[in-house]
C-alpha cells in the first residue's frame, strides 16, 4: 500500500477533536487529541469503505465543558479506550484492509481546514515521541478543495462541513447521528459532488498540502526580501535551545529553509528569543496560535515580527559565510576559547576520528577580527546528529593550554557573531565618560563590618518606598543615603539593592527579620553582607555562595568620595571630555566648594538614598559576543545621557584620583615594551617621568580579560 500519492487512487476522509476547543481553535489549547473518524472514499468508482470511530484515551481525562457538550463524550468512556499510538497502528491496519476490498493502493488523507493534521496530530506526537507514517505529510484541505471547485462561494476561511453541505444541498442531521459520523458523511458527499461527472468544473485532487519532514539549515542574506507576514518573534526560549528544538516547537507547520535565528543579546549570550520564518502568511498565522505553548516545562509566548527585524539578526553580507553555510541539512558546533595560535589542523585533531568534519578544513569558519586577528571563536559543520553530539562530550578538554568550550549553533547565530566582530572598529572610539559607582556627597562603607545588607529579588517595580515599608520598624536604623538601588544595562531595576545599616548588630536582626519576607506577590532574600562586600558587588562583581568573584575589570579606580565640605555635586559626572587635558582649578574648586556648602544647607535631615543621577549604572558593555553559560568579558561603567550631558556642561574639579585618565591597550604585540608605547602616543600629553603609569596586565588578570596581552595606561 502505498500513502499520498500525487495522484491518488483513493482518499481517507478523516475528522478529528480535541479534549479542549472545537471548530477554528481545534489545538490551539494543546489539549490531546480524543476521538479519530474515518472512510476509504475511491474517486473513480465512488465507492466508499466502512466507517470507523475510534476513540483515544489522553493523558488527561479531562474534558473542557465544550468538549463535554459537543462531542457527548465522557471520562469514563475515555479511559476504556486505547493511547494514541495503538490507535494509529489500528488506523494503518484498517485502511489497509479497505483500500484492498477496493482494490486500491494509494490514498491521501482529505481533513476539513488543515488544524487537525498540523496543529493536532504533528504536535502531540512529537511531544509524544512517536513517528508518524508518511500518510501524515501529505493530505486535502477540503475547504480549499471546495472553494477551487466553486470560487463563488464563501471565503476558504469562513466556511465550514455546514456551510459546504448546505451549498451542495446535502443535508445533515445531527441527532440521528454520532459526533463525528455526521461529519465525515457529510464530507463524503461533498467531494463526490466536486468529481468531474457531477460537476461542471471538472475538479480533480491533484496538489496536496505538504507538511515538510524536517527543518533545513541555510543562509540567509541581507538582500533577501522577507515579507513581514510570514515572521513570529518566539519569547521564553530555553537558552540551551537549538533551531531544531524551535523546529520541533513548531512541528506540522512549514518553516522556511534557515528560518530559525536565534537572538543574542549585548553580551553574545542567547536572550531567550528567536525569530521564526514560514513559507507563507497561512502557516504563519497557525504559529501564533501556539502562543504560550509549552517547550518542556516552559511556556513560549509567540509574536507578529517584522522581515526587517529578521534579517537584522539573520542576514549576512559574507561570501565567506554564505560558502560556509551553502552546504545543507549539517549540524553547527561553536567552538570557544581556542588558542590564537590554533590551525585548522589543530582543531581536526582536538576533535578526532570519532566526529569527522564535514569537508575537513572547509568545514571549518574561524572567527576573525577586521584586521585579520583571531578571536578564539569557530564553528564546525558536522554531518549527522551523532558526530555533533561526540563533539560535544568534548566541551572543556584542552587544547593547547585552554580548555575548549562547545556549544550547539545555528546558521543565523554564525551570521550574527561574523556581522558583530567584522563591524568592530579598529581603533574603538572614546567610550562613554565613567562615572563612580557611587558619586553623593558622603563616606560608603568600604571595611570588613558587616553593618550593610543586600536585598535580592526584588519585584522589578519595587521602589525606595517599597523598600522602605519592607523594612518596618528597621527602617529608623537605617544610615542616610544608605539605600542603593542597583540598575541593569538598561537603567531598570535589577531586583537588587543594598542597604547600610547603622551597626552590625542592626544589620543582623534586619536579615533575620526579613529573610524571605513577601514584597507584593514576590518573597525577597535579605543577606547581611560588609560594605566591601557591598562596594565589589557593585563595581561589577559577584557575591555568591562560592565566595567574592572579581568584577570584570583589571583593577578598578580607587573612588575615593570626599567629604561634604569639598566634593563636587551629586549629578556630576567623573571627569568631562576636557578631563585628559591640563586645566587650571582654582576657581573650578571654589565653584564646587561653594555648590557643595549650598546643598547642604538645603538638604533634608534624614535622606535614605541619592538622587536620581547618583544611581547604579550596571552597564557592562562585552566586547566579545558569548555562548550561554560563558563568561563574560571586560566592560565599563557607563553614564546615562542624562549624567553625560551634566557633565559636559558642568564647571566643577574632575573627581580624578591624579590629572590624567586610564586608558587600556588590548592586543599589543607580544614583544611590545614601554619604549614602543611611548612612541605610539606620541603628539598626545601623558606623564613622561611617571613610568609607573605603565601597568603589565599579569597572567592571572588576563585570563579575566581574555586577551593576549594588554597594557594599562594612567
Amino acid at each position: 500500500m502505498t500513502a499520498a500519492s500525487p495522484h491518488s487512487d483513493s482518499l481517507v476522509v478523516l475528522f478529528g477533536a480535541t479534549a479542549g476547543a472545537y471548530g477554528a481553535k481545534l489545538g490551539s489549547d494543546e489539549r490531546e487529541l480524543i476521538l479519530l473518524v474515518w472512510q476509504v472514499v475511491d474517486l473513480h468508482s465512488k465507492k466508499v469503505g466502512t466507517l470507523h470511530k475510534c476513540l483515544v484515551k489522553a493523558d488527561n481525562l479531562e474534558l473542557s465543558d465544550e468538549c463535554g457538550e459537543v462531542t457527548g463524550l465522557t471520562p469514563e468512556g475515555l479511559s476504556k479506550a486505547e493511547p494514541l499510538d495503538r490507535v494509529l497502528q489500528q488506523f494503518s491496519q484498517l485502511v489497509s484492509s479497505d483500500l484492498k476490498a477496493l482494490g486500491r493502493n494509494t490514498y491521501t488523507f482529505c481533513t476539513d481546514g488543515q488544524l487537525l493534521i498540523r496543529q493536532v496530530l504533528h504536535p502531540e506526537a512529537s511531544k509524544k515521541n512517536l513517528l508518524l507514517s508518511d500518510c501524515f505529510y501529505s493530505f486535502y484541505d477540503l475547504r480549499k478543495e471546495f472553494h477551487d471547485c466553486y470560487p463563488n462561494v464563501a471565503p476558504v476561511k469562513d466556511q465550514t462541513i455546514h456551510s459546504m453541505a448546505e451549498y451542495i444541498g446535502f443535508r445533515i442531521n445531527e441527532a440521528e447521528e454520532d459526533f463525528g459520523v455526521w461529519q465525515v458523511k457529510a464530507m463524503v458527499a461533498i467531494i463526490f459532488s466536486m468529481l468531474p461527472d457531477t460537476c461542471v468544473a471538472d475538479h480533480r485532487f491533484t496538489v496536496p498540502e505538504t507538511v515538510k519532514y524536517k527543518y533545513e539549515t541555510g543562509p540567509c542574506s541581507k538582500s533577501e526580501a522577507v515579507d513581514s507576514e510570514t515572521v513570529i518573534r518566539a519569547r521564553g526560549l530555553p537558552w540551551q535551545s537549538s533551531d531544531q528544538d524551535i523546529a520541533r516547537f513548531f512541528k506540522g507547520l512549514n518553516i522556511a529553509k534557515g528560518g530559525v535565528a536565534l537572538c543574542l543579546n549585548a553580551q553574545g549570550r542567547r536572550n531567550g528569543e528567536a525569530l521564526v520564518r514560514f513559507v507563507n502568511s497561512e502557516q504563519r498565522d497557525l504559529a501564533l496560535e501556539r502562543h504560550k505553548h509549552h517547550m518542556g516545562s516552559r511556556y513560549i509566548e509567540v509574536y507578529k515580527a517584522t522581515g526587517e527585524e529578521f534579517l537584522k539578526i539573520a542576514g549576512g553580507t559574507s561570501n565567506e559565510v554564505a560558502q560556509f553555510l551553502s552546504k545543507e541539512n549539517q549540524v553547527i558546533i561553536r567552538m570557544r576559547g581556542l588558542p590564537f595560535t590554533a590551525t585548522p589542523e589543530d582543531v581536526l585533531g582536538f576533535l578526532g576520528p570519532e566526529c569527522p568534519v564535514t569537508g575537513g578544513k572547509e568545514g571549518l569558519l574561524f572567527v576573525k577580527y577586521p584586521d585579520g586577528r583571531p578571536t578564539g571563536d569557530a564553528f564546525v559543520l558536522f554531518a549527522c546528529e551523532e558526530y555533533a553530539q561526540n563533539a560535544l562530550k568534548k566541551h572543556k578538554e584542552i587544547l593547547g593550554k585552554r580548555y575548549i568550550e562547545l556549544f550547539r549553533s545555528t546558521a543565523a547565530e554564525v551570521q550574527q557573531v561574523l556581522n558583530r566582530y567584522m563591524s568592530t572598529p579598529l581603533i574603538p572610539t572614546l567610550p562613554t565618560p565613567i562615572i563612580p559607582v557611587m558619586p553623593p556627597p558622603y563616606t560608603i562603607a568600604a571595611g570588613s563590618v558587616r553593618d550593610c545588607v543586600r536585598l535580592r529579588g526584588l519585584p522589578y517595580t519595587a521602589g525606595i518606598d517599597d523598600i522602605l515599608e519592607f523594612m518596618g520598624d528597621a527602617t529608623a536604623d537605617i544610615k542616610p543615603h544608605g539605600v542603593h538601588m542597583v540598575l541593569n544595562q538598561q537603567g531598570r531595576p535589577s531586583g537588587d539593592a543594598f542597604i547600610q545599616m547603622k551597626s552590625s548588630d542592626r544589620a543582623f536582626l534586619v536579615a533575620q527579620k526579613c529573610h524571605k519576607k513577601m514584597m507584593k506577590d514576590r518573597y525577597v532574600e535579605v543577606f547581611q553582607c560588609s560594605g566591601e562586600e557591598m562596594n565589589f558587588v557593585l563595581m561589577g562583581g559577584t557575591l555568591n555562595r562560592s565566595g567574592l568573584s572579581p568584577p570584570p575589570c583589571l583593577s578598578p579606580p580607587a573612588y575615593a568620595f570626599q567629604t561634604a565640605a569639598a566634593v563636587i555635586p551629586t549629578e556630576a559626572a567623573l571627569y568631562q571630555s576636557q578631563a585628559l587635558l591640563p586645566q587650571t582649578r582654582s576657581q573650578q574648586a571654589s565653584a564646587a566648594v561653594a555648590a557643595a556648602a549650598a546643598a547642604a544647607a538645603a538638604s533634608p535631615a534624614v535622606t535614605y538614598y541619592p538622587t536620581q543621577a547618583a544611581q547604579l549604572y550596571m552597564n557592562y558593555t562585552a566586547y566579545y559576543p558569548s555562548p550561554p553559560v560563558s563568561p563574560t568579558t571586560v566592560g565599563y561603567i557607563t553614564a546615562p545621557q542624562a549624567a553625560v550631558a551634566a557633565a559636559a556642561s558642568a564647571t566643577h574639579t574632575p573627581m580624578l584620583p591624579q590629572p590624567g585618565a586610564l586608558v587600556r591597550m588590548q592586543g599589543l604585540p607580544y614583544n611590545a615594551g614601554m619604549k614602543e608605547i611611548l612612541s605610539f602616543f606620541q603628539g598626545y600629553q601623558y606623564a613622561p617621568d611617571d613610568y609607573n603609569g605603565l601597568i603589565q596586565i599579569n597572567d592571572q588578570a588576563r585570563s579575566v580579560l581574555q586577551a593576549p596581552k594588554d597594557w594599562v595606561c594612567l
